[in-house]
C-alpha cells in the first residue's frame, strides 16, 4: 500500500478566524516562568492543534510578538487565546475561585500518574507547566488541586516543557472526547 503525503490544502484545517470561534477543549495551560522562547512557541502550536481554551504566560515567560516565539508557533499566537499574568500563584487562586480544576504537572509526593488521571466531566481544567530547571514553584503546587506526573522509565529526570505540554494536552483531549 502506498501512502501519498497530503498537501496542506488537503488537510481541511480551520482558518484563524474559525479556530478562534470554534468550541474549545476545556483545558488551560499555565506557563510558570518558562525561559525558552522556542518552548513557548511550541506550546502555542500544541494548544492550536487541540483547540485549547487559553494559555496564561506568567512571570518571566515571554509574550508574543517575539520572533523566536513566532518561529515555532507558526501563527498559532493568532489562533490561541492568551494572557500575561505576572504572578502564577495569584492566577492559580483566581482560577480556583472560577471553579477551574488546577493541576500542577510535576514530580511530587502523592502525585497521580497521567495514565490514572481522569478529568472531571464538564469542568474546565488548568495544567501548570513549570520552569525548565526549577519546575513548578512549590507554592503553586501547594495551591493546586493536585499534581499529575508523567510516568518515565529512563535515566533523565524530566521531559522538555514543550513535549510535556503535548503529552498532557493529547491525553486530556482523548479522555474528554
Amino acid at each position: 500500500m502506498k501512502h501519498r503525503k497530503l498537501k496542506n490544502i488537503e488537510l481541511g484545517r480551520k482558518s484563524i478566524e474559525e479556530a478562534q470561534a470554534a468550541t474549545k477543549t476545556p483545558l488551560i495551560l499555565v506557563l510558570d516562568n518558562i525561559r525558552s522562547l522556542n518552548n513557548i512557541g511550541s506550546v502555542f502550536r500544541t494548544s492550536d492543534a487541540f483547540l485549547l481554551q487559553k494559555i496564561y504566560l506568567c512571570g518571566i515567560t515571554a509574550q508574543p510578538p517575539h520572533k523566536d516565539i513566532q518561529k515555532t508557533a507558526l501563527g498559532a499566537t493568532e489562533s490561541v487565546a492568551w494572557e500575561y499574568v505576572e504572578n502564577t500563584l495569584d492566577l492559580v487562586l483566581r482560577l480556583k475561585q472560577e471553579d477551574v480544576a488546577v493541576w500542577s504537572i510535576e514530580q511530587a509526593e502523592q502525585a497521580v500518574f497521567l495514565n490514572d488521571f481522569q478529568p472531571e466531566p464538564k469542568r474546565t481544567h488548568a495544567f501548570v507547566l513549570g520552569n525548565e530547571v526549577k519546575g513548578v514553584a512549590q507554592e503553586v503546587i501547594d495551591a493546586s488541586h493536585g499534581v499529575i506526573e508523567i510516568p518515565q522509565e529512563g535515566a533523565k529526570h524530566s521531559l522538555n516543557i514543550a513535549v510535556t505540554a503535548g503529552v498532557v494536552a493529547w491525553d486530556f483531549f482523548q479522555k474528554i472526547r
